[in-house]
């Protein structure tokens, strides 16, 4: 019985370490804009995001200029200079 509970341990301890190691998770939901290959462009009460997306990226529905979506994102620094 004791190492049944000692392995419920173990695998929640790791659990809580993998999802510590993840960037935290953001979304916006607004009109879409623009859309390329590479970029989505959405309206959210008059501010214009600008979202990179790649071919990683899941997309369900039409995604088309007009269209009201829900952006899932993280945020990622492209550099860091430290002085």
């Amino acid at each position: 019985m004791k190492r049944i509970f000692v392995l419920a341990g173990l695998v929640s301890m790791l659990a809580a370490t993998a999802m510590a190691d993840t960037p935290k998770s953001y979304q916006v939901t607004g009109s879409v804009l623009e859309v390329k290959d590479d970029m989505i462009v959405v309206e959210k009460d008059k501010d214009k995001w600008e979202i990179a997306r790649d071919k990683d990226t899941k997309v369900t529905g039409d995604l088309k200029p007009g269209s009201k979506v829900t952006i899932k994102y993280q945020m990622k620094a492209v550099s860091i200079e430290a002085k």
